[in-house]
């Protein structure tokens, strides 16, 4: 019986209205006239009344709890994981490299670095001492490499974090390194004020280290980090983390003047020398263009060992040296 049926019906007191059994379908019969049509609108009405409402969907809240690797909140920053496996492999330093010949190099190596960026007992930090820009004089020297050891060992110190940012935009290697993904990062700052830095970080499951990638390359990537944006995202995250070691994995300084630029706003400079490999008028040509950084600490990479063997790190990285470089020698 049709629900106009049983509205007739209970109007004239005849007949008690049937019984109502809602039905989750609804039969979709092709009608042949405007009465059938009519009842199959309100059946279908009425069984959506009856019928329970869906649960509201439950979104994520973005909890804004303290970063526990220091004072600044990272929210909604990614998560990854650094296969270990891997850089062991190209002979890299991993956290748990204890007293291993490469992990002690680094020792010396961050040292002097971790003095001039936090100070020493009498000494006082240098300006800018937590930004550290690591670059070369042209490219395949290890730059990379060293900035990503020297990442690994910072985070290894009890008192600072360690934030590694790949500003080597057109040859981009640090998030291939360590194994991670990224779609987004440097660039997708400095070019979109809506994109947040905490949406791009990725948080390493090494305590203390963490990843801003190169991000979305596009034809003036390498003009964008002479701008003034880039000017202004150094400025913040300096002041935004001061405990902590901020690395910068820049471009060779012969290869883009880009990396002149970078080298101004920073307070250490690492510079990288491949041992018996790049010539001496290349890297004074290099130096040359740090006049305006008085920390600039050389490290000759790819040395042969002490016993004249030959023997080299992985794809032939190795640690010769660190000393202060002084732009009157």
């Amino acid at each position: 019986m049709s629900i106009i049926e049983r509205a007739a019906g209970k109007l004239g007191g005849n007949q008690p209205p049937a019984p109502y059994v809602s039905s989750p379908a609804f039969d979709r019969r092709e009608e042949t006239d405007a009465g059938s049509v009519i009842e199959a609108a309100i059946e279908k009405a009425e069984a959506s009344f009856y019928q329970k409402p869906p649960e509201p969907v439950k979104r994520p809240v973005r909890q804004s709890a303290p970063d526990e690797d220091g004072p600044a909140t990272i929210v909604g920053s990614q998560r990854g994981t650094v296969n270990l496996a891997r850089l062991k492999l190209a002979g890299a330093l991993t956290p748990d490299a204890g007293r291993s010949k490469i992990a002690e190099e680094y020792r010396l190596i961050k040292r002097p670095l971790l003095v001039n960026a936090f100070g020493h007992g009498n000494t006082a930090p240098i300006p800018n001492g937590n930004l550290i820009m690591v670059t070369s004089s042209v490219p395949g020297e290890g730059k990379s490499f060293t900035a990503i050891n020297l990442a690994i060992s910072m985070a290894t110190e009890l008192e600072s974090t360690v934030l590694l940012i790949d500003a080597d935009v057109t040859k981009s290697s640090v998030v291939r390194y360590l194994g991670l993904e990224a779609d987004r990062g440097l660039l997708d700052v400095l070019r979109d004020p809506s994109v947040q830095l905490a949406d791009v970080l990725i948080k390493t499951d090494i305590a203390k280290l963490t990843v801003l990638p190169s991000g979305r390359g596009f034809s003036h990537a390498t003009e964008l980090l002479a701008s003034s944006a880039m000017k202004d995202f150094v400025r913040d995250i300096s002041s935004r983390y001061q405990d902590r070691i901020i690395i910068f994995d820049c471009p060779p300084l012969l290869a883009t003047s880009e990396a002149s630029v970078l080298a101004t706003y920073m307070g250490q400079i690492v510079f990288v020398v491949e041992a018996e490999r790049t010539p001496q008028e290349a890297v004074k040509d290099a130096l040359s263009h740090l006049v305006d950084c008085e920390h600039v600490g050389l490290v000759l990479n790819k040395a042969p060992t002490r016993t004249g063997g030959g023997d080299y790190y992985g794809y032939g990285y190795g640690y010769g040296g660190y000393g202060e470089y002084s732009q009157q020698q």
